[in-house]
Formats: C-alpha cells, structure tokens, sequence
C-alpha cells in the first residue's frame, strides 16, 4: 500500500512530532535565568556580567577551536547556544569577582574535557558546568570561597567598570577588596557549628551578617527564589520534567526535616536548607540537562533523589559546604545503571 496525504495510516511511523529544537530549548533555559540575573546585579553588582562576557569570549574560542579539529562544521554548533547554557551555569557558580583566568580556564575546561572530548552535545556522560566547576573547586579553593557581600551590607555597589577593573588587575579603588567580600550563610553556619556555636544561635545572628532584605529573607534566599521562578517557567514551557525538581527538593527537605529533628543545635531547619547555597539553580537548570541526566520517567526520580541525599550528605560531613558539583556528577556516573533497571516496559507487552 502506497503512502499518501489521503491515506495517512500508510505513512511511516511515527506520527507524533516535536516542534523543539536544541536551540529553541536553550534559549527557554536563558530565558529562565533572566530573573537570577537581574537580583543577582541587583543584589551584588555587575560583576556577574563582567564573568558571563569572558566566559561567552572563551567559549567562541574553544567551539571554534575544537570544532575545527574534529572536522565539524562551525556555525550550526556553536548557534544551538549548548555552550552559552555551560558557561551561563558556570557563572552562576563562582564568586562574581573571581580573578578572570578563574572563569576562562573553568569554562575551557567544561567546554573540553566535558564536552568536545567526549564527541560534542549528546555524548558527554558528565555535566560539562559541574564538571568545570569542581575543576575549579578544587584546582583553586582560595579565590573560589571569596565571595562579594552584597551592597547593603559592605557599602559599595560594584558598577560595570569597577567589575572590569577589580577582575582584570585585582585592585579596586573606591574600597578594599576585604572590605567586599565575607562569608555566605552557608560558609557561616558551617564556620560556627565548628566553632561549637549552635545552629539556632546562628541563625539568629546570621542577618547582621548577610543582612535581610525582602520578608526578612537575606539576599542568597532571594536569588534561589528567583532561579525557583524561573524553573516555574521551564516547567510551563515543559522544557524540563517534573521529577528532577520534585525529586531532588523533596530529597533535600526530607533529610534536613530528619537531622533538624534529630538535633536543631547541629543541623540547620529545613527553609534554610532550601534557600541557601546554590540548591534552586540545581533543582530546575543543572540537574535537568537532558544529556547527562537519567532517561526514564523513574529513572528521573531516583537520580534526582540520590543527588538531594547526596547534597546534604556533603553539606552536613564533607569537606565543601555546597557539596552540589560533586553529588551531580557522582549521579552522572551511575546514570546507565539506573537507566537499564527502570525501563519502562514496551507498549503492548503482556
């Protein structure tokens, strides 16, 4: 039987169609990340703007450079805008007035070695942001700790051409740079409960520190609150799936319930937890990848529950007080086991 428009059930399978492309889903991923963007300058400057330039600089280079090698046409790899969504969730991760080879060699690093090396978009077995930020991590703990206050708190708001000038050389003239940075509240809590201060006594304290804004809410809940709005919109669009949140969220909360329950001089309370560190952008825009992550509806659940298991495991006994890099990638690798024993069974099976 011959296939025609009259005669649609002679026309090969399959007959359901996507109208999503690569580029199209990325752009819906910076799209979302506008809002964390805006409270992110808002909140501490331009110096996050400053980082994104020099990682979307690098990232031309090394696209065109690694392309050229492999033999791969230039134009259609570098506009599906995969790149531009690595090194936007880099930024995200580091101190907004890091030196410039901190982001140029940890974006050339996840561009590479988590990306190229492995045969391009598709291939890569590891998040390429997670994989250059913990290259970054642990290649340089120093600069990467060294986190800028925001205005309110330490009196000076970081303009374009301060940022420029404090990244390239180092130096800012309108203040000292220690008079810039300080402690997150999660390097805080962790500082004090090893100091043998109690959690509660922390926390009452910590707003003199990183100051509340907004319903009382210092101005890192605010950020993760404006990555959860913008993963609200990803979820809209259907661009990401429902269980990586859910599961990853749910995980975390649960485990912060447990040992807040357990013992609150220790453990910090679950909204805590939630709203600290970089939890939100890993909930809706790093687990999410479609490539590293697991396959399979169940899959998604377990995977994104073994990381917010993972996270607190790492936050509450590790060395690193945001253990989200390690716990990702830890999941990376077990993403084909857990993909083969969650497969769901095929149509019609009996």
């Amino acid at each position: 039987m011959s296939s025609s428009p009259m005669n649609p059930l002679a026309n090969s399978s399959p007959h359901a169609h996507n109208d999503q492309t690569v580029r199209k889903v990325m752009l819906q991923v910076q799209i979302a990340a506008m809002p964390a963007l805006a409270m992110h300058i808002y909140l501490f400057g331009f110096g996050i703007v400053v980082q994104w330039l020099l990682a979307i600089a690098t990232l031309l280079i090394v696209e065109y450079t690694m392309l050229k090698l492999r033999g791969r046409p230039i134009m259609p790899f570098i506009t599906d805008l995969s790149g531009m969504i690595t090194v936007t969730g880099l930024v995200f991760c580091i101190p907004p007035t890091a030196p410039w080879w901190v982001i140029v060699s940890g974006s050339a690093f996840a561009l590479i070695f988590g990306k190229h090396l492995y045969g391009g978009l598709g291939y890569n077995p590891f998040n390429p942001a997670m994989l250059g930020y913990a290259f970054l991590l642990i290649s340089f703990p120093i600069p990467m700790t060294q986190w800028i206050m925001s205005a309110d708190i330490s009196g000076h708001y970081l303009g374009f051409m301060e940022a420029i000038q404090l990244i390239i050389t180092g130096t800012y003239a309108a203040a000292s740079y220690d008079m810039l940075t300080g402690a997150t509240p999660l390097d805080g809590v962790r500082l004090a409960i090893s100091q043998g201060i109690t959690t509660t006594d922390v926390l009452q304290t910590l707003p003199t520190q990183t100051h509340t804004l907004w319903l009382g809410l210092n101005a890192w809940a605010w950020i993760n609150l404006s990555f959860l709005i913008g993963g609200i919109y990803l979820l809209w669009k259907r661009t990401i799936r429902w269980q990586f949140p859910i599961g990853f969220l749910g995980s975390l909360a649960l485990m912060a319930w447990i040992f807040h329950s357990i013992n609150p001089d220790i453990y910090p309370p679950v909204e805590f937890v939630l709203l600290s560190g970089g939890v939100m952008l890993a909930a809706f825009f790093i687990i999410t990848d479609p490539v590293s992550a697991s396959t399979t509806p169940n899959g998604r659940l377990i995977y994104a529950i073994g990381i917010g298991i993972l996270v607190y495991v790492i936050r509450a006994w590790g060395a690193f007080p945001d253990g989200i890099a390690f716990a990702i990638l830890l999941l990376n690798m077990a993403v084909p086991l857990i993909d083969q024993y969650t497969q769901p069974r095929v149509f019609g099976h009996k």
